[in-house]
């Protein structure tokens, strides 16, 4: 028996660096996946690749900062599936590096929006859902959210992201103990730079020096791979992991130990 046979799964920003993944991987180990993105193009084309293998997908495209969007999903998720057993939030952004008094006001806002009040807006509805199941069935769930690295200690150049990522896991924490006697456990990832679009060419700026540039203050001397990424994604959710809640995981080649 495969992991996750049947339940169902809620990824947003799925057809970024770690949202593929993070679907193909879930498609893999058996589970129905409700998916989102804001570009819906190639939201339809994910979503085709994984049933053609046989993954039950519903879809919905959206913009993670619209609280409509969030209702919206969840009715979806009541529709299909009868309610999410897990959640992954992952859809992000990232401000071009610069200095904190060289980041607009319009760029701030923007990661501020996307990164923690879109994680905000999708608890809301998935807390409320997956409580009232709890309570009416007595059947657990799990939400991950996708930090950072940056979450957890400081990011020079990339100042209003990590206070993003560091309120993601300040929502995780809270929530994870308000809900750990409810049947949700709730927990973040963490990741350093991985080998992902957002992180070569948006944080590093592309070109034959990038990887070089970014792993230089990494003990391990390499970026991390979406698949190692997306195996503590797993993890994470993994109901036979059912004592670990308010955890914030850094995948991350030792960087958050120095």
């Amino acid at each position: 028996m495969r992991r996750f046979d049947g339940l169902a799964v809620f990824v947003s920003g799925a057809t970024g660096g770690f949202g593929v993944g993070i679907a193909e991987a879930f498609a893999r180990e058996g589970a129905r996946l409700l998916l989102t993105d804001i570009d819906a193009d190639r939201l339809g084309d994910l979503a085709a690749r994984l049933e053609r293998d046989g993954a039950d997908v519903a879809l919905i495209a959206g913009d993670v900062t619209d609280e409509r969007h969030f209702a919206d999903v969840s009715a979806l998720a009541e529709e299909r599936f009868g309610g999410l057993d897990i959640a992954v939030n992952n859809a992000g952004i990232v401000h071009p590096p610069k200095r904190l008094a060289e980041v607009t006001a319009d760029e701030a806002m923007r990661v501020v929006m996307v990164d923690l009040l879109g994680v905000f807006l999708a608890m809301k509805q998935q807390l409320a859902g997956m409580e009232a199941r709890f309570r009416a069935t007595g059947r657990p769930a799990a939400i991950v959210n996708i930090a950072s690295v940056a979450g957890l200690r400081g990011a020079p150049m990339l100042s209003v992201y990590a206070a993003a990522k560091h309120g993601v896991v300040g929502l995780t924490r809270s929530a994870a103990a308000e809900y750990a006697r409810r049947g949700i456990r709730i927990n973040a990832v963490c990741p350093a730079f991985a080998r992902t679009p957002m992180a070569l060419d948006e944080i590093a700026g592309g070109g034959p020096d990038a990887e070089a540039q970014m792993v230089r203050g990494i003990p391990m001397r390499r970026l991390g791979e979406v698949a190692e990424v997306v195996s503590a994604v797993l993890f994470a959710a993994d109901p036979v992991n059912g004592f670990m809640t308010g955890a914030a995981l850094p995948v991350d080649g030792g960087l958050a130990a120095i």
